[in-house]
């Protein structure tokens, strides 16, 4: 493997254009088998130099200093032992939203985009989007499922919950970053500090299996939180939890959405079944993988009930338990 070095060393006393750097950081990340090598190159030596994807190209032909060089060089050596560029630069994309992530919290991903469009295809099932709607996601990290939802929902109320008070953290930060005043992020075990009733309950909740854990990729394994991804010995235990749960917290008519991991569809939709919900055929992913259950109350009623933005108790509001952070 080429030494990422090399992008920062002045051999012969050649001077080193962004262009150049670019070509050889993306023939180091190819050299080391990485998946897009010069979109990863792209995003690190822009990220290194304060500079957008445009900004980028048009100082191709610049020479770069010292400092610049090691910079590059830093990002590119860390790259290389397989962390995630969306945590090299702190930030990371998800349903057109700019989030910004920690070593708190998972990288989003693409695939749990999917949990958004089923959730929204559940809600333009009940009426209108412009309708009061009171969301829960479980498991938030860094807030990414739901935000996304507000963005899309502008009467909606969110509270995402987590164990950890740095992923609980980053959420905040980003409700803050995107303007979206209408969530709240408690401290608490899945769904044990809500009280509901909810419209709308959504996860992606830890689900490898724990003795799969060691043969993921370094870029999960290495990085994401361990509690983010351990879902008990068959990957089933959170599963279990939201299904007990989901039931006494959905309002009349609500529907619950979790992510699945691979070969988790029926099982999932067993318990699911056994708990009294219904669900339904699961949504793939663009992979083709079922990846978003949905599941209904099956108590008849009104799904939507009234909430009062102006309303002092905005704990009330959002079905959050008396006491909690």
């Amino acid at each position: 493997m080429a030494d990422a070095a090399v992008v920062v060393s002045e051999r012969d006393g050649a001077a080193l254009t962004v262009a150049a750097a670019r070509r050889a950081v993306a023939a180091q990340f190819r050299e080391a088998g990485l998946d897009s090598p010069e979109l990863d190159a792209r995003i690190l030596v822009g990220h290194a130099l304060s500079l957008d994807h445009a900004a980028l190209a048009a100082a191709g032909g610049r020479c770069l200093d010292a400092e610049q060089r090691q910079a590059i060089a830093a990002l590119a050596q860390r790259r290389l032992r397989r962390e995630p560029v969306a945590r090299l630069v702190g930030r990371k994309e998800f349903w057109s939203l700019d989030l910004c992530i920690d070593r708190t919290t998972l990288v989003p991903r693409p695939e749990t985009e999917t949990v958004v469009e089923a959730a929204l295809a559940a809600v333009d099932a009940g009426g209108e989007r412009t309708r009061p709607l009171r969301i829960a996601d479980l498991g938030t990290g860094s807030g990414a499922l739901v935000l996304a939802l507000l963005a899309e929902l502008p009467n909606g109320f969110g509270v995402g919950t987590d164990t950890s008070r740095g992923a609980l953290g980053v959420g905040r930060y980003n409700a803050r970053r995107l303007k979206l005043a209408r969530a709240a992020f408690v401290a608490c075990d899945m769904a044990a500090a809500l009280a509901g009733p909810f419209d709308l309950i959504v996860a992606n909740p830890p689900y490898i299996a724990s003795g799969d854990i060691a043969a993921l990729p370094p870029e999960v394994r290495d990085f994401d939180p361990r509690a983010a991804l351990d879902g008990g010995p068959d990957g089933l235990d959170f599963y279990r939890a939201i299904a007990a749960a989901a039931p006494l917290l959905l309002a009349p008519g609500g529907t619950l959405i979790v992510e699945l991991g691979r070969g988790q569809a029926t099982a999932v939709a067993c318990l699911f079944s056994v708990a009294g919900l219904a669900p339904s055929p699961p949504r793939p992913d663009l992979m083709g993988v079922p990846r978003a259950l949905a599941a209904t109350s099956c108590i008849k009623g009104t799904a939507t009930r009234g909430i009062d933005p102006g309303h002092k108790s905005g704990k009330k509001a959002l079905g959050i338990s008396a006491g909690t952070d």
